[in-house]
Protein backbone atom coordinates (compact mmCIF):
# COMPACT_ATOMS: atom_id res chain seq x y z
CA UNK A 1 0.00 0.00 0.00
CA UNK A 2 1.40 3.32 -1.38
CA UNK A 3 1.51 6.10 1.52
CA UNK A 4 -0.95 9.18 0.62
CA UNK A 5 -0.34 12.77 -0.10
CA UNK A 6 -3.24 14.66 0.66
CA UNK A 7 -2.70 18.72 -0.22
CA UNK A 8 -5.37 21.45 -0.11
CA UNK A 9 -5.69 22.59 -3.41
CA UNK A 10 -3.90 26.38 -1.71
CA UNK A 11 -0.69 24.02 -1.64
CA UNK A 12 -1.56 22.15 -5.04
CA UNK A 13 -1.38 25.04 -6.92
CA UNK A 14 1.65 26.50 -5.39
CA UNK A 15 3.82 23.31 -6.03
CA UNK A 16 2.04 23.34 -9.89
CA UNK A 17 1.84 25.05 -12.75
CA UNK A 18 -1.78 26.25 -14.01
CA UNK A 19 -1.96 23.65 -16.60
CA UNK A 20 -0.45 20.98 -14.12
CA UNK A 21 -3.15 22.25 -11.45
CA UNK A 22 -5.51 21.82 -14.04
CA UNK A 23 -4.82 18.65 -15.40
CA UNK A 24 -3.65 16.70 -12.38
CA UNK A 25 -6.27 17.91 -9.86
CA UNK A 26 -9.61 19.00 -12.36
CA UNK A 27 -8.66 16.18 -14.54
CA UNK A 28 -8.32 18.59 -17.72
CA UNK A 29 -6.44 16.99 -20.49
CA UNK A 30 -4.11 18.59 -22.79
CA UNK A 31 -4.63 18.11 -26.83
CA UNK A 32 -3.83 15.18 -27.74
CA UNK A 33 -0.74 14.88 -30.16
CA UNK A 34 0.52 18.01 -28.36
CA UNK A 35 2.12 16.18 -25.27
CA UNK A 36 6.04 15.94 -24.94
CA UNK A 37 6.06 12.12 -24.25
CA UNK A 38 3.73 11.01 -27.26
CA UNK A 39 6.91 10.34 -29.43
CA UNK A 40 9.22 9.91 -26.62
CA UNK A 41 11.43 6.66 -26.60
CA UNK A 42 13.82 7.28 -23.91
CA UNK A 43 14.41 4.68 -21.42
CA UNK A 44 13.70 5.48 -18.26
CA UNK A 45 10.47 5.73 -15.45
CA UNK A 46 7.38 7.77 -16.00
CA UNK A 47 6.55 9.50 -12.61
CA UNK A 48 3.65 11.63 -11.37
CA UNK A 49 4.11 15.57 -12.33
CA UNK A 50 2.23 15.93 -8.75
CA UNK A 51 4.51 13.79 -6.19
CA UNK A 52 6.86 12.00 -8.47
CA UNK A 53 5.67 8.60 -7.47
CA UNK A 54 7.03 6.14 -9.92
CA UNK A 55 3.61 5.28 -12.45
CA UNK A 56 4.87 3.27 -15.35
CA UNK A 57 8.27 1.77 -16.87
CA UNK A 58 9.30 3.52 -20.36
CA UNK A 59 9.27 -0.15 -21.87
CA UNK A 60 5.65 -0.68 -21.02
CA UNK A 61 4.88 2.32 -23.48
CA UNK A 62 2.62 1.93 -26.75
CA UNK A 63 1.61 3.60 -29.43
CA UNK A 64 -2.50 3.14 -28.82
CA UNK A 65 -3.47 5.67 -31.36
CA UNK A 66 -4.93 8.26 -29.05
CA UNK A 67 -2.95 11.19 -28.96
CA UNK A 68 -1.94 10.29 -25.49
CA UNK A 69 0.92 7.93 -24.12
CA UNK A 70 -0.70 4.20 -23.22
CA UNK A 71 1.40 1.90 -20.88
CA UNK A 72 0.20 -1.66 -20.12
CA UNK A 73 1.29 -1.76 -16.53
CA UNK A 74 1.92 0.18 -13.27
CA UNK A 75 5.54 -0.17 -12.10
CA UNK A 76 4.83 -1.23 -8.54
CA UNK A 77 2.35 -4.19 -7.52
CA UNK A 78 0.36 -1.24 -6.37
CA UNK A 79 -3.04 -1.13 -8.71
CA UNK A 80 -3.48 2.56 -9.96
CA UNK A 81 -7.32 3.92 -9.26
CA UNK A 82 -9.17 3.93 -12.38
CA UNK A 83 -12.73 5.79 -12.34
CA UNK A 84 -15.73 5.59 -14.88
CA UNK A 85 -15.95 9.01 -16.76
CA UNK A 86 -19.46 9.22 -18.67
CA UNK A 87 -18.82 13.05 -19.97
CA UNK A 88 -19.04 14.44 -23.46
CA UNK A 89 -21.35 11.46 -24.44
CA UNK A 90 -18.69 8.45 -24.05
CA UNK A 91 -17.68 6.44 -21.34
CA UNK A 92 -13.99 6.45 -20.62
CA UNK A 93 -11.48 4.87 -17.89
CA UNK A 94 -9.93 8.16 -16.08
CA UNK A 95 -6.50 6.59 -14.64
CA UNK A 96 -4.96 8.08 -11.36
CA UNK A 97 -1.82 8.25 -9.34
CA UNK A 98 -1.49 6.17 -6.42
CA UNK A 99 -0.37 8.27 -4.08
CA UNK A 100 -1.74 11.39 -4.58
CA UNK A 101 -5.07 10.86 -6.61
CA UNK A 102 -4.21 12.71 -9.41
CA UNK A 103 -4.94 12.72 -12.82
CA UNK A 104 -2.81 10.91 -14.93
Amino acid sequence: MVDKLVLSDDAWREKLSPEEFEVLRGHGTERPWTGCFVGTKTPGTYVCAGCHHPLFRAGEKFESGTGWPSFTKPVSGDALPEYTDRTYGMTRTEVRCARCDGHL
